[in-house]
């Protein structure tokens, strides 16, 4: 009996793991997806650059929203805590691919709270309302 309890326990968290990384996924093809759209319009429209941030800003909640709103569906119990969860991983991620493509860290520019805020309140908003 405990050896079968021990494997259902195992696969519980290689699919939690996997779900959560396939949301993620789900969550930056919808980035990647809304800048293509945004640098259209930018062509198209000659958009400021206010505009543009906060377009940004949108992309940014919207996608952290479904990400949460996937891992809320999915788990089904404390979604508003997995939502939080999975919009902290697309902020930790987006944070390592933008030190990727600048090569420093340097000091935290105060966009940073700000985006954190963003992106972990959209996910735990996908969350809730799943």
């Amino acid at each position: 009996m405990k050896v079968a309890e021990r494997r259902r326990e195992k696969e519980g968290k290689g699919s939690l793991a996997a779900a959560a990384a396939k949301y993620l996924l789900i969550s930056y093809i919808a980035t990647g997806a809304g800048l293509l759209l945004l640098a259209l319009l930018l062509y198209k429209l000659g958009l400021t650059e206010k505009t543009v941030s906060l377009i940004i800003i949108f992309i940014y909640i919207g996608a952290s929203f479904l990400g949460g709103f996937l891992m809320g569906k999915k788990q089904g119990s404390r979604k508003y805590l997995w939502g939080l969860l999975m919009g902290c991983a697309y902020f930790v991620l987006l944070l390592v691919i933008s030190v990727a493509v600048n090569r420093q860290m340097g000091a935290l520019p105060g966009s940073f709270w700000t985006t954190l805020a963003l992106c972990a309140g959209g996910g735990m908003l996908g969350g809730m309302l799943s």
